[in-house]
């Protein structure tokens, strides 16, 4: 019988490779992709890309979304109360298993997996390990297309955000940038590629700095 998880999804490049090892071990049967959206805003946490465009995105990915919503002025201990709440509600229809995109950030988890015990449940990570110059690269031979959707102004101008990510976006970035931006350099939205039965329909909007990040604003079309 295969194991049933549930992915924790941004929309971004890691999450799409992570469901793409995922979807291709038959051991496991995904059943959702798990989202965190800020509930003033609508919008992933972080990413700040429209609900409305991960509807779209699990539609074309065959997946049926699962949100989860903070408000902006969410605490961790609040945070944490809402996932608690959902893990449970994921156990009772027979989820045992939560898998992440995490490459190499032994801190986060540790933290994750800290969670996840508290219910029973185990961390699952294909991604875990992997060197992130060959991951992209393979996110880019697969034929996804993605493109960053926030950076951190700490590490990267406002020139690197709203780009799609292909070799030439990958050799211009700075020394000390990971190439995944593992470390929260860059985040990004999928909206085609192998997994998708259709590319997403969307056009590029406003770019503005709030918090110490550039955001591009992605306004749905169709």
């Amino acid at each position: 019988m295969k194991k049933k998880i549930v992915l924790q999804w941004s929309g971004g490049k890691d999450s799409v490779l992570a469901l793409y090892e995922l979807l291709h071990d038959p051991q496991f049967e995904v059943c959702g992709l798990l989202t965190t959206f800020t509930k003033d805003y609508d919008r992933v946490s972080m990413h700040g890309v429209r609900h409305e465009l991960l509807l779209a995105q699990a539609r074309a990915l065959g997946q049926k979304l699962i949100p989860m919503y903070v408000v902006k002025t969410h605490t961790n201990k609040e945070y944490e109360q809402s996932l608690l709440k959902i893990m449970l509600e994921l156990k009772e229809v027979g989820i045992r298993s939560i898998a992440t995109g995490d490459i190499f950030l032994e801190d986060i988890r540790r933290y994750r997996e800290e969670k996840l015990r508290m219910v029973d449940m185990e961390l699952l990570t294909p991604l875990w390990g992997r060197d992130t110059n060959l991951l992209v690269r393979r996110f880019l031979e697969l034929g996804f297309q993605a493109m960053t959707v926030c950076v951190s102004a700490q590490h990267l101008g406002a020139e690197f955000v709203g780009r799609k990510i292909d070799e030439e976006f990958l050799v211009s970035l700075p020394e000390g940038v990971d190439p995944c931006g593992e470390r929260g350099e860059f985040h990004s939205f999928v909206y085609d590629g192998p997994l998708f039965s259709c590319p997403i329909n969307f056009q590029p909007g406003e770019i503005v700095l709030r918090d110490g990040h550039y955001f591009c604003d992605l306004l749905p079309r169709g």
